[in-house]
């Protein structure tokens, strides 16, 4: 993994303690994206956009006001039917509420450790967590765009990779010229990095 000798900036408001000390400067705010990643494999910090945050805060509201709610009337409802062994419509219940309980401790713990990091304010052609990187492909000149994010919101379809991921780790550190090379379904493919936005 490259390291950025750019640091970004991480927003006031962040979940779980802030980051102090000579590395992160005088008021904790600063940390190089690379290191952020490099210094912490057990991932107990996880690296997050505002969006990707409030992303997870709305679908834990949704689970926690609509969805719970829903299914513990639907085991109330299935248990008026009679023998529960025999009751698929309750066992079909109590696993849909297994799930939902599980997906809600899960995103909270996800939420406890998400760092917000304000990439708002950064400029220049390095690219860095947050960043939107257009890329080349060498053989066939094909233009892809990605913007680099959090490993729980990342969403290829949208065009959003995580910077956990084999092709976001090569970016990160690289400049405008630079070239990457990705494995595919396809085989290793090469990529010049033409351009660097935050947005």
């Amino acid at each position: 993994l490259g390291r950025c000798a750019t640091a970004v900036l991480l927003q006031d408001r962040v979940l779980g303690p802030r980051l102090r000390g000579p590395a992160f400067g005088p008021r904790g705010l600063a940390v190089d994206a690379a290191r952020f990643i490099d210094d912490d494999p057990m991932m107990e910090r996880i690296p997050t956009t505002a969006g990707g945050l409030k992303s997870l805060e709305d679908e834990l509201k949704q689970l926690k006001s609509v969805e719970r709610p829903s299914i513990i009337k639907a085991i109330a409802a299935a248990r008026e039917h009679g023998d529960l062994s025999e009751n698929a419509e309750y066992t079909s219940a109590r696993e849909r509420q297994s799930f939902i309980e599980g997906r809600i401790a899960e995103v909270e713990n996800i939420i406890s450790r998400a760092e917000v990091i304000d990439f708002s304010k950064l400029t220049g052609k390095i690219v860095k967590f947050g960043a939107t990187v257009r890329l080349a492909d060498e053989d066939t000149d094909e233009k892809v765009k990605y913007q680099i994010v959090g490993p729980y919101e990342a969403d290829l379809s949208k065009g959003s990779i995580s910077v956990t991921s084999p092709i976001g780790r090569a970016l990160i550190g690289k400049t405008v010229g630079d070239t990457v090379e990705v494995q595919t379904p396809r085989g290793a493919r090469s990529y010049e990095v033409v351009g660097v936005q935050f947005k």
